[in-house]
């Protein structure tokens, strides 16, 4: 239950706004003196404090600057007669959540000012607890498995991690295969700071941003004079890596010719620079990355099988951002710390509704795609949170993206089409009941009877 301060001089007034909040089912405590007001707040924290602007005592000034000194998340409000209103919008600047008129429109008017109030701080609320949940996931899985930059608590993700903590410490050759976007490169890292070669170098090569003829070189050297502009003799990422971890992004798009020769590399461990007579050993430990399907790809004659069956010793599939949307909340509130932090901002909080819909649309960037847009709406934000209005129009409209109803087949009953559209939202949050019933937008009560009658606890 939440808890109102009310604070007026006016005896009558006082009253009234008691009476007519009560019986929404606020506890209420009533002040007829901002410093009876101010003794009370030093005694308890109160969700909400409506108090009178004008007081002989302790205005409401004060009562404010005491509020935000004491607890942060109580939301006060303001109450001004009738020309007024500078001073109240001055108040807001110092930290107000909103102020009222008085004498009052109408009681709806005040019951509707204390409910967006108390929405407000249920959600600074749940974003603190946001925040020391992912302050806490991340330091757990970090104890665990030593894996950071790496962030989720889905099932989905835990496979992952289970998986990493299996293959690091080995020198087995691992393929990573995702969507553009899902962090492949973050993995194949974490594979390399959490294995005894962590000490040693970790090379990257995109094999999709560099030219055939440019990719050898890159790969293997060169030597001075093996082909035009080549003036002086150059290491390979096999030279660099000597020891280390070479990772092959996007591996899927080596030339038939390179694929030839780097399947030699993998299995003699030795090679010759461009232009080169003398072999060189190396010790390398090979991570590869796809967003294709290498299996097909050989079936299609595009990527060698044996060069295939080489790389995918240990295969880990990283799961598209869709199909583990409960890791999104931690995610945004990782991302919001980031940015705010860089952009010298203090955007810690976004709106439940402007959360719904980031779970709720598909991602097909993933977290990159989220991660850039994050950036992008605390760059051009103008408030210390994020709302709905901050969200760019396609994902705005994701509101029924991710509704249950490819579940629903002709021939089922009510109730059959009603049990699956739960259990799908229960899945589709990884048992988070909160989130499932937001999904379905029924009560968190109703949820839970559904759940015992449909046999899906």
């Amino acid at each position: 239950m939440q808890t109102i301060l009310i604070v007026d001089d006016d005896e009558a007034e006082l009253e009234a706004m008691s009476d007519a909040l009560s019986v929404q089912g606020y506890k209420i405590i009533s002040k007829s003196s901002g410093e009876e007001a101010l003794n009370m707040m030093q005694e308890q924290p109160f969700d909400v404090i409506l108090t009178d602007l004008r007081m002989p005592d302790v205005d409401g000034m004060e009562i404010l600057r005491a509020a935000r000194g004491m607890d942060s998340h109580s939301q006060v409000i303001m109450i001004t007669a009738y020309g007024s209103v500078d001073k109240a919008v001055e108040a807001m600047r110092a930290g107000a959540a909103d102020f009222i008129e008085k004498p009052f429109k109408s009681l709806a008017e005040l019951r509707e000012k204390v409910r967006k109030a108390i929405e407000k701080q249920s959600l600074q609320r749940e974003n603190i607890n946001l925040q020391r949940q992912n302050v806490a996931l991340q330091r757990q899985i970090n104890e665990k498995f030593g894996f950071s930059n790496i962030m989720g608590n889905s099932r989905q993700m835990h496979e992952v991690f289970d998986q990493l903590k299996l293959v690091a410490p080995r020198k087995t050759n691992v393929l990573i295969c995702g969507e553009t976007g899902t962090g492949k490169d973050l993995i194949a890292l974490a594979i390399h700071n959490n294995s005894p070669r962590k000490s040693k170098s970790f090379v990257p090569i995109n094999c999709a941003a560099i030219s055939s003829d440019l990719l050898a070189s890159e790969l293997f050297g060169h030597e001075r004079g093996a082909f035009t502009g080549a003036i002086r003799q150059r290491q390979g990422a096999f030279e660099l890596a000597d020891g280390g971890t070479l990772l092959l992004d996007e591996v899927s798009e080596m030339s038939p010719e390179i694929q030839a020769k780097f399947l030699r590399v993998v299995e003699e461990q030795q090679f010759m620079r461009l232009g080169g007579m003398t072999p060189i050993k190396v010790d390398v430990r090979i991570i590869s990355a796809t967003n294709k399907d290498l299996s097909r790809e050989v079936e299609s004659g595009r990527f060698r099988e044996d060069l295939y069956y080489r790389l995918k010793v240990v295969t880990i599939n990283v799961p598209p951002l869709r199909e583990r949307r409960s890791d999104i909340p931690l995610l945004v509130n990782a991302f919001l710390q980031e940015f705010s932090k860089e952009n010298n901002k203090n955007i810690t909080q976004i709106d439940r509704e402007a959360m719904d819909r980031l779970i709720n649309y598909d991602w097909p960037g993933n977290v990159r795609e989220l991660r850039n847009e994050i950036e992008s709406m605390v760059v051009m934000s103008t408030s210390d949170r994020i709302t709905l209005a901050d969200l760019p129009a396609n994902i705005r409209g994701a509101e029924s993206s991710h509704q249950p109803s490819s579940f629903i087949q002709a021939g089922m009953s009510m109730e059959e089409i009603e049990r699956e559209a739960i259990r799908k939202a229960l899945e589709d949050t990884n048992g988070n009941r909160t989130r499932a019933a937001e999904i379905l937008k029924i009560g968190l009560r109703t949820l839970h009877r559904k759940i015992q009658k449909y046999g899906l606890a």
